[in-house]
């Protein structure tokens, strides 16, 4: 893809209303991008597979992974004043919560603004000007004034789904994006310039792109993905938390402008050492920045998908500032270095490299 193709493109998906369980819109989003370089089937879970134009079904398959959910809020019932009281679609942290420009889509399918209401500290008392807040206590405002308001003339009521409100931009001087929503959109993204720059090449492997859901809340859908897809070989795009604002420099393992994190193990995987050191070597010959990570907390759909069949499975994380906030930032330039690897390496992999990723001799 192009330079303004691709901004155009993280924007467009960073913008998209996705919260786990409720990724319609991002899905039809990424279906419309990849229309013209295969053929896309969607699940009741919304999990969107597409295999690659130019498949045979007689080649090692490659299964391509991103995400299309993001970190959001549900409603679970309506507060007697009209508030609404919810609970949270992934990991929200409960001190990044308050005072959070929000949207709630309505029974209607509108995008209700509102906020994430707090007491004010007029009438807070000393002790609860020093607590932590909890989910529990926080409510979202719409502006109505009673919850007979709120159900029948703003048609908000228990199940509705609710995303921060914010608008990405870029920063053409910079590099940078900002906005909301990069883990993993910018994953998304990078799957279709995956499939727009191979589109019509020649490869000696069959590729096929599953956009997962409820990532969020427990890799469900790469679950799924993996099962009906029954790859050879998996390459994960995902938005990674970046480290660069509080680690020193020699233990930070994922920085903006460094180009992709190659993860070797979290919480929920180990990456299949030869795959991961042959992608690193590749990264290494093209002169690709790139970083390596042992990480001990998160999770990604590489854990998902290798344990359906223990498949040789890799992370290529493009870093994100400030993940499950209502506001990243995210480099271009990480972008395009994660997608000029992968694009090169689908290139370079056949049967008997991939047959070698699971050898033990």
């Amino acid at each position: 893809m192009e330079k303004a193709q691709q901004i155009d493109s993280i924007i467009k998906f960073s913008n998209a209303f996705g919260p786990s369980g409720f990724e319609q819109p991002v899905i039809r989003a990424y279906r419309d991008a990849v229309k013209d370089f295969g053929t896309t089937e969607i699940d009741g879970m919304f999990n969107a597979i597409t295999k690659r134009k130019g498949n045979t079904g007689e080649r090692p398959v490659i299964q391509l992974d991103a995400h299309a959910d993001e970190v959001g809020l549900l409603v679970q019932a309506v507060r007697p004043s009209g508030l609404l009281k919810f609970v949270t679609l992934g990991g929200f942290v409960p001190t990044n919560v308050p005072a959070m420009r929000v949207l709630v889509r309505n029974r209607r399918g509108e995008y209700i603004p509102g906020v994430v209401a707090t007491k004010p500290p007029h009438f807070m008392t000393a002790a609860e000007r020093n607590a932590v807040p909890t989910i529990a206590e926080m409510s979202v405002d719409v502006g109505s004034t009673s919850r007979d308001e709120t159900i029948n003339d703003y048609a908000i009521d228990t199940g509705c789904p609710i995303v921060p409100d914010v608008s990405c931009t870029y920063d053409d001087a910079h590099g940078m994006f900002f906005g909301k929503a990069f883990d993993d959109r910018v994953g998304v993204a990078a799957m279709v310039d995956t499939l727009t720059t191979l589109h019509g090449e020649d490869l000696n492997v069959d590729v096929v792109a599953g956009l997962s859901t409820q990532e969020e809340v427990g890799l469900r859908g790469a679950y799924v993905t993996a099962r009906k897809i029954q790859a050879d070989l998996a390459i994960v795009y995902e938005g990674v938390p970046c480290d660069d604002t509080f680690e020193p420099d020699w233990l930070s393992q994922t920085r903006l402008k460094a180009g992709p994190m190659l993860r070797d193990l979290d919480t929920t995987y180990i990456a299949n050492p030869a795959f991961q050191q042959f992608t690193a070597d590749l990264a290494d010959e093209l002169h690709l920045p790139y970083t390596r990570a042992v990480r001990t907390g998160g999770g990604q759909d590489g854990a998902a998908i290798g344990y359906w069949q223990g498949v040789p499975t890799i992370v290529v994380g493009i870093p994100v500032r400030y993940e499950h906030t209502a506001y990243n930032y995210t480099a271009l330039s990480d972008f395009q270095a994660a997608t000029s690897l992968v694009n090169e390496l689908l290139r370079r992999l056949d049967a008997e490299t991939i047959a070698s990723f699971n050898s033990v001799d």
